[in-house]
């Protein structure tokens, strides 16, 4: 039985309401940190969209990002597959002329075939197909996603297993769906920046937060392996885990 009340306080003080896909409460205090990736999504993405007609933002969250590339195009849309989030999107994006899509799936998005000359991905799924179908004839796909071995050192210490939905994924996956769908890859990379917790409930929150990385995470269930990664906190003052990135710019066939 665990009775440091250090570590019970900072794992049981974490309630605080996760929305849009905001991390600032772990980030702009300094409790969570990322390495520097060698290339910048969002000074691209922002390129992409001030030279096109009709754009698309897969995935936007609250649309905190997107809000940040203006102006739009004439034509721009957003989808959400998070229900607490399309209500948060559309508070931030209608007034500034974005049309709010909630998706139900990736294969079958609402939309008409070469709707789009930009569809721009974040961290979000897709269906290379469907992104294809929707995307004019030389449209670009410009996506930046996390692979499959994100952050997997936290789940080897707490002896859970990495989720097997997704330990597959990479760059090399993606570039061979995108090449069967039409595609031809205009860049890419793939890195493994890593990820600093100062303090074991800045790693609770973020697990709560992204309920994939450890699949029906509960403070409780997982006590025995936070308070393994609590006591390398103790001894270095901080806990690292590798992330994993890659990035592809597409364009249509």
């Amino acid at each position: 039985m665990i009775t440091d009340k250090h570590f019970l306080n900072a794992v049981n003080n974490t309630n605080v309401d996760f929305t849009g896909w905001d991390f600032s409460i772990i980030t702009r205090t300094g409790r969570m940190d990322s390495d520097m990736l060698s290339w910048s999504y969002g000074s691209e993405a922002f390129r992409l969209i001030q030279n096109s007609n009709a754009a698309l933002d897969m995935g936007t969250g609250g649309g905190e990002f997107l809000s940040l590339l203006q102006p739009f195009p004439r034509v721009m849309y957003a989808t959400e597959g998070d229900k607490p989030n399309v209500p948060i999107a559309k508070k931030r994006l209608e007034p500034l002329g974005v049309k709010i899509v909630e998706r139900t799936e990736d294969e079958n998005l609402p939309f008409k075939d070469d709707t789009f000359d930009l569809i721009l991905n974040q961290h979000e799924s897709f269906c290379a197909s469907e992104v294809r179908r929707i995307l004019s004839k030389e449209g670009t796909f410009f996506t930046q996603q996390v692979g499959g071995l994100d952050c997997s050192r936290i789940n080897e210490c707490m002896g859970v297993p990495i989720n097997k939905e997704f330990c597959n994924w990479n760059l090399k996956k993606a570039i061979e769906e995108l090449k069967q769908s039409s595609f031809n890859i205009i860049s890419c990379k793939e890195e493994f920046p890593v990820q600093r917790f100062y303090d074991i409930g800045a790693l609770v929150f973020y697990l709560k937060a992204i309920p994939w990385q450890v699949p029906n995470f509960d403070v409780e269930t997982c006590i025995e392996g936070l308070h393994n990664i609590h006591g390398i906190i103790k001894s270095k003052g901080f806990f690292d885990a590798k992330q994993h990135r890659f990035i592809i710019k597409a364009e249509a066939k």
